[in-house]
């Protein structure tokens, strides 16, 4: 059990989270939109051609804080869904608001927090730049700003929740591919539509990051995929990277516990 995992608050308030039915993602990119505008996220430095298909931002960073991907993949022809041998598979990716969140366990100065719904936020006020937060995301969420060095990512527009509102990209999201409310509730959600794609033929439908028992603790957002997570560039067993913290420190304590035991025993035979 991590530090998060004892820090979630219990405030009488349900968690809140994404699900993101990507069998839904039309690549309109009005959710990067949305966040930027709302956010007052900046322009990207380099908007150009990555050989990545349409894909022009690559990947999530400190001023991307929704991504969609678009990925083409080879299939056989005979495929229903391919055209001339290629399927498109689209997906908005986002921080994903872990349970056991790592970043909160490595930060030293406290601007990373868990809010009341669950979500977790930077505050760039307090934030001194250090980077640990961003070695320590098992999905490469956090990323530094060039010129300050401060973390940035997503907040799920925690000024929105405050004010009783969803979040900028779910608000415009045309088909509802990017579903914002209760976790548990969209949990029940996100299995009804699995089985529904299964019920349809779309045996390679799954859920990513659904799970409270992987290796976070489950997300907060969470994904429907149609492919493998490879396939989307997310990893396939993320694991918290600071799991092993409690026991590492218990292990030091006993260590420095034992050199001082020793030093205080040869100290008074010395003495003697």
């Amino acid at each position: 059990m991590s530090v998060t995992q004892l820090g979630m608050p219990s405030l009488g308030v349900p968690r809140k989270g994404f699900f993101t039915d990507t069998s839904l993602c039309i690549g309109c990119k009005a959710c990067e939109v949305a966040c930027k505008e709302w956010n007052s996220v900046p322009a990207d430095t380099a908007l150009e051609l990555t050989g990545e298909s349409f894909d022009n931002t690559s990947a999530l960073g400190a001023s991307t804080w929704r991504h969609v991907a678009f990925i083409e993949k080879k299939v056989p022809a005979e495929d229903p869904s391919a055209h001339d041998g290629v399927k498109w598979l689209m997906s908005s990716d986002v921080c994903k608001h872990c349970t056991n969140a790592a970043c909160l366990d490595v930060c030293p100065t406290g601007a990373l927090f868990r809010t009341e719904h669950g979500t977790v936020v930077v505050q760039q006020d307090i934030c001194n730049g250090c980077g640990y937060c961003v070695s320590a995301c098992p999905y490469g969420v956090i990323d530094q700003r060039k010129d300050d060095g401060r973390a940035f990512k997503c907040t799920m527009c925690y000024d929105r929740l405050e004010a009783g509102e969803e979040p900028a990209c779910a608000k415009a999201c045309p088909t509802k591919s990017i579903q914002y409310g209760e976790l548990d509730e969209l949990r029940e959600r996100a299995d009804a539509r699995l089985a529904e794609l299964h019920e349809r033929g779309e045996e390679g439908a799954q859920l990513y990051g659904r799970d409270p028992e992987n290796g976070v603790g489950g997300d907060g957002a969470f994904f429907l995929l149609l492919d493998e997570p490879e396939t989307y560039g997310l990893p396939p067993d993320p694991v918290v990277t600071t799991r092993d913290l409690p026991a590492m420190w218990k292990r030091a304590a006993g260590a420095a516990a034992g050199l001082l035991a020793g030093a205080a025993l040869v100290f008074w035979g010395a003495k003697k």
